[in-house]
């Protein structure tokens, strides 16, 4: 999950850089999504000591 977040990130700064103002707001809106559930899935493997398969 973690690796989506890194790739969005990126290609929402490439497509910053270019000037596709409407895309970068879709994948940096994706990035935050994936990195929330990330967030999920950490928090729930932590507190019940079972690796969640991302």
């Amino acid at each position: 999950m973690l690796n989506w977040t890194v790739t969005f990130i990126v290609l929402a700064l490439i497509a910053g850089l270019l000037g596709f103002t409407g895309i970068m707001g879709s994948l940096a809106w994706l990035a935050k999504v994936c990195f929330g559930l990330f967030l999920i899935f950490l928090v729930v493997s932590l507190l019940t000591g079972k690796k969640v398969v991302t």
